[in-house]
């Protein structure tokens, strides 16, 4: 099956998965794919990833992370860039997600990163998503 929207693809399964209480979830691997989980790992909303090679283009595998009692600690993921409609922002307005609490992944021209990192190294990019 072809995926026009790889980056709503995985964002899509991280959410089903969270909200189905899953300990982790497969998505296929892409360069972009790694960056974005990369991101979510350092910024604590999950635990780590795996890569494995499958003989195509390889398996992420992510390990989700839960509080106490099973609370997820992704309360929501929201794709903002689309491929019928981009969205890009310069590094003064980029956008704050739930007054500073959540991040914004940003696409740049040094790599894929958060609002905060691109507010430092004063770069604008695209907008793929909002996470908190």
């Amino acid at each position: 099956m072809q995926i026009t929207d790889t980056i709503a693809d995985l964002l899509t399964r991280i959410r089903n998965a969270v909200s189905a209480k899953h300990d982790s979830v497969d998505i296929p691997a892409s360069n972009m794919k790694k960056a974005i989980v990369q991101i979510l790992v350092d910024e604590g909303y999950v635990k780590n990833y795996t890569v494995t090679e499958d003989g195509k283009q390889g398996i992420i595998k992510v390990n989700l992370k839960y509080g106490e009692s099973k609370v997820p600690a992704i309360n929501g993921l929201r794709r903002v860039s689309k491929p019928g409609l981009r969205i890009y922002s310069n590094a003064e307005d980029l956008p704050k997600v739930m007054k500073g609490l959540g991040i914004a992944v940003i696409s740049t021209s040094k790599g894929i990163m958060t609002d905060r990192q691109a507010r430092k190294e004063n770069v604008g990019g695209e907008v793929l998503a909002f996470i908190w």
